[in-house]
């Protein structure tokens, strides 16, 4: 049985590196130029100042799955906490069973429940998860566009 929770970098960070690079090899479209460099020190120094939240999916107590938010102030709208989704990824062997909807309603009840106003998680095109996020009622609002130079 997968089971969600909020957990702190300290405690998921040596074991979500090979998730990471599942992920990044899943879903990286610059590998050749772009390499996954995580900067630990950042993502920890986020985690002491609040900012940094780890929602986590366990098979057994094994990390199949992780959602990662930063949630902060607004600078264009000061009044308001938004949550911006980092990274999600589910092992691929591990998404029967509705667990990307579970980490992602466990932590968007989270963030109701801690006074966020605003949630917004990317998709890649090339591998999209629109009908989820669009049954679980998020809206489509913005399109980023990219270009490489190195």
């Amino acid at each position: 049985m997968i089971e969600i929770q909020l957990e702190c970098l300290a405690n998921v960070k040596e074991e979500i590196k090979p998730l990471l690079e599942e992920h990044w090899e899943l879903v990286a479209l610059n590998k050749g130029k772009i390499k996954l460099n995580p900067n630990w020190k950042e993502y920890a120094r986020l985690d002491a100042a609040g900012v940094l939240r780890i929602f986590t999916a366990r098979d057994e107590g094994q990390l199949v799955g992780y959602f990662v938010l930063f949630i902060s102030q607004s600078v264009h709208y000061q009044d308001h906490l938004f949550a911006t989704n980092d990274v999600i990824f589910v092992l691929p062997d591990k998404r029967a069973g509705a667990t990307g909807y579970k980490l992602v309603k466990y932590a968007e009840d989270y963030c109701r429940d801690s006074g966020v106003s605003l949630m917004t998680i990317n998709t890649k095109v090339h591998l999209p998860f629109d009908s989820l996020m669009v049954g679980m009622g998020f809206d489509l609002i913005e399109r980023i566009y990219a270009k490489c130079f190195r």
